[in-house]
Formats: structure tokens, C-alpha cells, sequence
């Protein structure tokens, strides 16, 4: 398990690449769904102006 870790020597590189890579994903889930939240309301709000026109 710990050759696992160590990565062959390359796990000071290896590591925080896997960190940064789901740090990364992580907010692009993030903005996307924040991103969709906000283009609900918004197409909500036009429909609901379009229906009372």
C-alpha cells in the first residue's frame, strides 16, 4: 500500500495534481449548477411576463 502512495517517487507531483483536479471539477460543478439556478429563475420570470401579456 505504501509503494501505492509513494507513487514510484513521483507522489509530491502525482498527489496534488489528483488534489488540484478535484478541486477543479468541484467548482465547475459548482458555478454550473449556480449557473442553472440562476437560468431557471430567469426564464421562470420571462415566462411568467410572457403569460400575463
Amino acid at each position: 500500500m505504501s509503494a501505492f502512495f509513494s507513487m514510484g517517487g513521483y507522489a509530491a507531483f502525482v498527489w496534488p495534481c489528483y488534489l488540484l483536479t478535484a478541486v477543479a471539477m468541484a467548482w465547475i460543478g459548482y458555478t454550473s449548477w449556480k449557473k442553472a439556478k440562476t437560468s431557471a429563475e430567469i426564464l421562470a420570470s420571462l415566462s411568467e411576463r410572457d403569460q400575463r401579456q
